[in-house]
């Protein structure tokens, strides 16, 4: 007699995509609340002093850095590392396609379930070693992914609200999020492959009546894979070459040219195309960085490293920028400055001139982004750290 078949209690695929896509809008509507509640729990170590981010002492200085003195070193041969988004402690959150089988990895359930506008898997700089030293930072990268951070990054949050949704009324156990345990410290470089963003806090300063002001975006979670529904400074992007084309690797491989991109993207709404799948950009020859090149050597505008730091809900890893312009050249560089972008749209306040370009850069704005709003923790971390060390940024007496 044929035996009994055995019943699969397993949930069907329907019901498994339904509950991933449940958890993938609650961790969007709620990111900020997320971050809040893990903080409050379970305060990770390594966070940096009034700030919601984490990172190693030395990773912060103790004042800024005239972004030329941060060097970058290359290292071709890319170690493997242990942890990758592809291992079975993401079993309990990974829906079911609708063959049956399990999406093997995060990014492969938002290309199906919930692809944003914004969703391609670009070769990325990936951060080794952060070493100090008395001339500057010294920052080793290697070879990486973009959908690195999808798989990674946006899994752990998933993971931690899949569980805030299961027991709301409790705290969140390290058995519902053995992920999370797996990666356990996520400042260390060698567990995981981390890519970082350059998050750059643009700031307009006019020297006559001392007032500044910084751009503010709103990142939409329509458009964006990570930190969508969250405010953040602007302009931010992965630190990756222009294309994946094998010239570009080296051609793109600096800080300047990957903040230089964003801006022109972010504020002044041009393309990403920048034809250099089938040659290098020719920076010296870009109007743009020869008028920003130029205003650099004669202290019109000053760019700073700040340090780095992680989101302490996804992990997602951002390096610190400043970049203040004199009144007279910002509202030169961008008089065609973009409401909104590939990404979201830019936030100011009511101006009876008509003429601000975002948020006054004072107290009561920082304390108030800081500590009410929605902000992404690097975001915030940077304005906090910013305004601290606001007389030198600014060359106030």
């Amino acid at each position: 007699m044929p035996s009994a078949p055995v019943a699969d209690d397993r949930p069907n695929s329907l019901d498994s995509r339904e509950q991933w896509q449940r958890v993938r809008a609650f961790l969007n509507d709620h990111r900020f609340a997320l971050t809040s509640r893990l903080l409050a729990e379970s305060p990770p170590d390594h966070l940096v002093p009034g700030t919601p981010l984490l990172a190693r002492r030395h990773w912060i200085p103790e004042q800024p850095v005239p972004l030329e003195r941060v060097r970058l070193r290359w290292q071709p041969d890319t170690p493997a590392a242990p942890v990758d988004g592809g291992g079975p402690e993401l079993d309990h959150i990974r829906p079911r396609q609708q063959d049956g089988t399990t999406c093997r990895r995060y990014a492969d359930a938002v290309r199906d379930l919930a692809k944003p506008r914004l969703f391609e898997n670009r070769s990325c700089y990936r951060l080794l070693d952060v070493e100090t030293s008395v001339a500057g930072p010294v920052l080793t990268f290697g070879r990486g992914q973009y959908f690195d951070v999808i798989n990674i990054c946006e899994a752990v949050a998933h993971e931690y609200a899949a569980a805030v949704l299961a027991g709301p009324d409790g705290p969140v156990s390290l058995a519902a999020t053995p992920f999370r345990a797996a990666i356990a410290d996520p400042t260390d470089l060698t567990r995981r492959p981390v890519m970082a963003a350059t998050s750059t806090l643009t700031i307009r300063h006019d020297r006559q009546t001392g007032d500044a002001e910084f751009v503010l975006h709103w990142r939409d979670p329509g458009k964006v894979a990570s930190g969508g529904g969250l405010y953040q400074v602007m302009p931010v992007g992965m630190f990756q070459a222009s294309h994946d084309a094998p010239w570009n690797e080296e051609n793109d491989f600096d800080l300047w040219r990957a903040v230089l991109r964003e801006l022109s993207e972010e504020l002044l709404g041009n393309t990403e195309d920048y034809g250099s799948d089938k040659a290098p950009i020719d920076y010296a020859a870009w109007p743009l960085d020869k008028t920003l090149t130029a205003a650099r050597e004669d202290g019109s505008l000053r760019v700073f490293w700040l340090g780095l730091g992680m989101d302490p809900l996804t992990f997602v890893t951002d390096m610190l920028t400043v970049a203040v312009f004199d009144a007279d050249l910002f509202d030169e560089t961008f008089r065609r400055i973009v409401s909104g972008n590939e990404e979201g749209r830019r936030v100011g306040l009511d101006d009876a001139t008509g003429r601000s370009a975002g948020i006054p850069f004072t107290a009561e704005q920082v304390d108030r982004l800081t500590g009410t709003e929605p902000m992404q923790p690097a975001g915030a971390a940077l304005l906090r750290l910013a305004w601290k060390h606001r007389t030198a940024l600014l060359r106030l007496p």
